[in-house]
This record gives C-alpha cells, sequence and structure tokens, in this order.
C-alpha cells in the first residue's frame, strides 16, 4: 500500500497521544505530506514526512494524491467559496496548492474554493530575504506546538522559514540546538544569526534587535537583543547554548 498522504485542510493539532486534552506538541497544515503509522476508527498516527515528526491527528481530511504546485506566502490566505466571496476560513502560510484555474485574480484550489493569486508564490520559489518571513509573524499570539497565524511558538518560525523555501529543518528547539552548526557563543551579533538556549530560540534581524515568539510576552514580538539574553538569564535562569547562522 501506498503510505503518503496529504493534510486537506487549513490545519489541525498534533497531539502527543489520541486525545483532545493530550498535550498538543505541534501543527500539520493544508498540502503537508504525512504516513500512516497506525489507526483506528477515530484517530491516526503519523510521522511528518519534512520532518519525520510522529504524533495524532483526527482520522479524516487526508488524500492520497496531491501535486503541489504553489504555496501560500501571506500569514493567512482568506478563502472564497465564489468570486468575490469571503468565507471566514484561511489558508495559513506555507500551504502548498494545486491551481486549478484562474479567474479575476483569483486561483481555484479545490472545488469551489479560492484564494488570491497574489498571495501564493510558485512552489519552487526561494525566498532569500528571510525576514519577509519573520516579520509575518509579528503580534501573532504565542501558542506552544502552533505554526500557523492563529498561534506560534519559537521553534516554528524558524522552521517555517525552511519548510518554505523546501529544505529540512527539524521541529523542537532541543533538535534545532544538535541540528544546527555552531559558531561559539559570540558577544557581538549580526543579522541571521539564531541563538539558542536550553527550550527557546531567537533570530538576529540586525546586529543590535532579535524576534522571537516569546511566552512571558504572549506574542512574537521584536526586542534588544542584550536585553533579552539577560531577561532571559534574570528570569529563567538559562544561558545562551548556541550561536548559529540561517543558511539554506
Amino acid at each position: 500500500m501506498k503510505n503518503n498522504y496529504f493534510y486537506k485542510k487549513p490545519l489541525s493539532n498534533i497531539y502527543k497521544k489520541p486525545s483532545e486534552v493530550s498535550e498538543i506538541t505541534s501543527q500539520v497544515i493544508y498540502g503537508e505530506k504525512f504516513k500512516i503509522l497506525s489507526k483506528n476508527k477515530n484517530w491516526i498516527k503519523i510521522k511528518t514526512s519534512f520532518d519525520n515528526y510522529i504524533g495524532y491527528i483526527k482520522n479524516k481530511n487526508y488524500i492520497n494524491s496531491h501535486q503541489s504546485t504553489h504555496k501560500v506566502f501571506v500569514l493567512k490566505s482568506n478563502i472564497f467559496n465564489k468570486i468575490n466571496n469571503k468565507t471566514k476560513y484561511f489558508l495559513p502560510f506555507a500551504s502548498r496548492i494545486t491551481i486549478i484555474q484562474e479567474n479575476k485574480g483569483l486561483i481555484e484550489f479545490e472545488k469551489d474554493k479560492w484564494i488570491k493569486k497574489t498571495d501564493v508564490k510558485k512552489i519552487t520559489y526561494i525566498e532569500k530575504d528571510y525576514l519577509k518571513i519573520l516579520k509575518l509573524f509579528l503580534k501573532t499570539k504565542y501558542v506552544w506546538g502552533g505554526k500557523s497565524y492563529r498561534g506560534i511558538d519559537c521553534s516554528a518560525i524558524l522552521q517555517l522559514l525552511y519548510y518554505y523555501n523546501n529544505k529540512f529543518y527539524p521541529r523542537d528547539t532541543k533538535d534545532q540546538l544538535r541540528y544546527s552548526k555552531n559558531n561559539n557563543k559570540k558577544k557581538k551579533f549580526k543579522k541571521g544569526d539564531i541563538i539558542f538556549w536550553k527550550g527557546h530560540v531567537a533570530i538576529c534581524i540586525n546586529t543590535k534587535k532579535l524576534i522571537h515568539a516569546y511566552g512571558p510576552e504572549k506574542k512574537v514580538l521584536i526586542m534588544s537583543i542584550r536585553k533579552t539574553i539577560d531577561r532571559i538569564e534574570r528570569t529563567a535562569k538559562l544561558i545562551v547554548k548556541k550561536v548559529s547562522s540561517i543558511k539554506y
């Protein structure tokens, strides 16, 4: 049996156990590929193909064939059910779609489901200016396990940079820390530097500022690099473990 499936709703939580009261560890978004490890009437245990992430989602809303042609390049793309008729639903950033047809600046990606053509890029497109991606998430609320406009955590922002550009990168901070090459714990920072603490990660946008999804502030925001390092050491008793850099 061919064991490649694709999620076909805007997004779903991935749970640690097959229960809605279990811990949410990540999310799966539209067009994301996964394998099914086991299933029952209500739940499937999946392994995502991009990063081998394992968890549980509801046993519905997936198909076994999906040829992605484009991907969403806005924080959330409003879904229309007819031309000029918006719904209350959105596709999240990095959703992978197939264009069926175009009409009046909209593209149909499923029967009677449309989004704006300006909201997407070709699937092969590489965004070299990663600040464009990072800044999409400014003011998005902090949610443990989130990786969309509904809420996001610190490691998800970093991973989405790579996922969007078709490059592997781990999901969780502990794995990102191990995977990333070490540039030592330097005192001078530059644009593109990744700062790791135990359980937290932030990305430098220049020599003085960083961006991160920060739990204590409950959102994605830009902060002073030095003040952030001092605050985390003071409040969480954590020091910088590694400094790496964005490369894709």
